[in-house]
C-alpha cells in the first residue's frame, strides 16, 4: 500500500484516514457514548530489556533426532485413522506442513494486517485520539511484529532446507480471505474500521493460541523457543489492544457502533476458523481420495467442535467486548449467540 514504508507525509494516501470522519464526533446523535476509557497504563515498561527483538538469540534448528516439528495433538488431521494409514513419512509431512502454515500465517498477519494498523497508530493517521505513551508504544509493537515475521520466515527456511519438504502454502492465508469477505459486505467507509477491529480481535486472541507448544518437549527446541518468544511479546500486545479497544469504541458515533457490533463475531471467527481449503489440498496431495479427504475434514473439524474451541479461545476477548457495551446492542448479542460465541449458548 502506498506510503507504508517511506515516511509520515505519504501516509495521507492511506485509506484509514477516512476514519477521521467516523470517530471523535457524534454527528448530532443523542445516544449515550460508550464508557470513557481509564487512564492508559503501558504494558511496555520493560520492553527495551525483555522484548524478543532486543534480547532473544536467533533460534537455530538443531539435530534433535526424533523430535516433532509441531505437537501432534495440535494438528487435528494428524490423528485421523485415514491419515495415520498413509504410507511412509506422511505423518511427519503433515506436522511439517502445519508448522509451515503457522509460520506463514504469522508472517502475513504481522506484515500485512497488524503492522499496517500499528503504523497508523504511531503516525496518528487513524483519527483516534490516544495518549502520547500509547502512540509511542505502537513503535515498539511495530518492531516486535516485524521481528516475528523475520524469525518465522527464518525458521520456515531452516525447516525446509533441513527436511527437503517443500511448503504447500496458499498465496493468501485463509484469515485474509475471510477478512476481505467481511469488509466487502460493508460500505466502503466502514471497511478500514473492520480491519482495525480485526486487529483488536487477532491481538487479543493470538496469545491464547500460543500456550501449549513451548512446553512440549517432543517438539524441536528451535520451534518451541520461537513460539515462546512470540507468546511473551504477544502478552504485552494483548494488554495494549484491550486498552485500544476502549479508546476506539468510546470515540465511535452510536450509529457506527451499531453497524460494527454485529460484525465482531465474524471477525473473531475469521481469525480462529481452521484453514479448511489448505488442509483439503494437502490431504489430496498426500494421496487421499476426494471422498476420504472430505470425510477427514468433516470428522476432524466438526462445526460444533470448531465453535466450542472458538468460544473457549475468545473468552477474554468477549470480556473486553462486554466491558465497552458491545453486547448491550441486541443485534450484536444475537449475532454472537447465532455463531455460538456466548457462554452457555450451544452452536448450531
Amino acid at each position: 500500500m502506498t506510503g507504508l514504508f517511506i515516511g509520515c507525509p505519504a501516509l495521507t494516501a492511506c485509506p484509514k484516514t477516512a476514519l477521521a470522519a467516523l470517530v471523535a464526533a457524534d454527528a448530532g446523535q443523542t445516544a449515550e457514548p460508550a464508557a470513557a476509557p481509564p487512564e492508559y497504563r503501558t504494558p511496555f515498561a520493560t520492553w527495551f530489556e525483555r522484548s524478543s527483538v532486543r534480547q532473544a538469540p536467533r533460534r537455530v534448528l538443531d539435530e534433535d533426532e526424533g523430535k516433532y516439528p509441531f505437537s501432534p495433538e495440535l494438528v487435528p488431521v494428524a490423528g485421523h485413522e485415514l491419515v495415520r494409514a498413509l504410507p511412509g513419512d506422511v505423518f511427519e509431512q503433515v506436522l511439517t506442513q502445519h508448522l509451515y502454515r503457522y509460520l506463514d500465517f504469522t508472517t502475513k498477519l504481522e506484515h500485512l494486517v497488524v503492522n499496517r494498523t500499528v503504523l497508523g497508530i504511531a503516525h496518528r493517521t487513524l483519527g483516534v485520539d490516544l495518549p502520547e505513551e500509547m502512540v509511542f508504544d505502537a513503535y515498539k509493537i511495530y518492531c516486535d511484529e516485524a521481528y516475528h515475521a523475520v524469525f518465522s520466515m527464518d525458521l520456515l527456511r531452516q525447516v525446509r532446507d533441513r527436511t527437503g519438504i517443500a511448503p504447500r502454502l496458499a498465496s493468501e492465508p485463509y484469515f485474509m480471505t475471510r477478512l476481505r469477505q467481511v469488509q466487502e459486505s460493508l460500505a466502503p467507509e466502514l471497511r478500514p474500521l473492520a480491519e482495525l477491529l480485526f486487529v483488536v480481535c487477532s491481538e487479543t486472541l493470538i496469545s491464547a493460541t500460543l500456550a501449549e507448544v513451548p512446553d512440549d518437549a517432543r517438539v524441536h527446541a528451535a520451534v518451541r523457543d520461537t513460539i515462546r518468544d512470540h507468546a511473551q511479546d504477544e502478552g504485552r500486545h494483548h494488554a495494549y489492544f484491550a486498552s485500544f479497544l476502549k479508546y476506539l469504541w468510546h470515540q465511535l458515533s452510536p450509529p457506527v457502533r451499531r453497524e460494527l457490533g454485529p460484525l465482531l463475531p465474524d471477525l473473531v471467527l475469521a481469525f480462529l476458523h481452521p484453514d479448511l481449503p489448505s488442509v483439503r489440498a494437502e490431504l489430496l496431495a498426500h494421496g487421499l481420495s476426494a471422498d476420504d479427504s472430505e470425510q477427514v475434514l468433516a470428522e476432524v473439524y466438526d462445526e460444533r467442535k470448531v465453535r466450542e474451541h472458538a468460544r473457549g479461545t475468545a473468552r477474554l476477548t468477549m470480556r473486553y467486548f462486554t466491558s465497552v457495551g458491545v453486547l448491550d446492542d441486541p443485534a450484536a448479542r444475537d449475532r454472537f449467540e447465532e455463531l455460538g460465541l456466548l457462554e452457555g449458548a450451544p452452536p448450531e
